[in-house]
């Protein structure tokens, strides 16, 4: 298939549009910048939406330079997808168990437990982000739909990339609203909501890996 050139307004319009509409659903990038919100702080927050922002793009100037390919040969997908899975079980572990430790610990008239670790800072947030894009076997699929397959041909490469920039920016965008958003709520916050919100993203991410199983099995 030949490369074909579209009209640049076009392809920036359509990429916000496309770049809003997949960023706001719930999932476990959203999920884990709600849960840093309330407890850690905006830049901790953002900087995983930033990450993912980051892999994705990375997703698409790989399909766009024809690395997309990789996703036929086989065990490709099956190995992100492994991955994924076991970055989300142990997302799962961590906040669930840290909920868990925090609760007794309230119970027993102490201050709950604090998150802590690398992966609580900024730095950390925008490795977790991106390690989440990068491992997802369904960003392949999607930026192949999105740059590798546009009315049975190819974009120009800097129609992709421009559309890329598009999508992205669009992500970071809902990413800052809704970290801003949380943060702007989070002084409401008890210890007990604080907890909760651990748990129940720990939930979603355990709901997040049966979903990629489910998935895996149906493909």
């Amino acid at each position: 298939m030949s490369p074909v050139e579209a009209n640049p307004l076009a392809t920036v319009a359509s990429g916000l549009l496309l770049g809003w509409s997949v960023a706001w659903p719930p999932g476990p990038i959203n999920a884990e910048m709600i849960r840093r919100a309330l407890a850690r702080g905006f830049w901790p927050a953002y900087s995983v939406g930033l990450g993912a922002c980051s892999g994705d793009f990375l997703w698409a100037l790989g399909v766009a330079l024809g690395a997309g390919a990789l996703a036929d040969v086989p065990g490709v997908r099956p190995a992100l997808a492994a991955i994924s899975l076991t970055l989300l079980l142990y997302l799962a572990w961590s906040f669930l168990s840290g909920a868990a430790r925090s609760w007794r610990r309230l119970r027993a008239g102490h201050p709950p437990e604090e998150p802590g670790g690398r992966l609580e800072t900024s730095r950390g947030g925008y490795l977790l982000g991106l390690s989440m894009a990068l491992s997802s076997p369904w960003n392949i699929a999607f930026w192949l739909a999105v740059i590798g397959r546009q009315a049975g041909a190819t974009l120009a490469f800097g129609n992709s990339l421009l559309l890329a920039g598009a999508v992205v920016t669009a992500a970071a965008a809902w990413g800052l609203i809704l970290c801003s958003a949380v943060r702007a709520g989070a002084h409401f916050a008890t210890p007990a909501w604080e907890i909760g919100t651990r748990a129940a993203t720990g939930l979603l991410m355990l709901f997040f890996a049966v979903q990629l199983i489910l998935r895996l099995a149906a493909a």
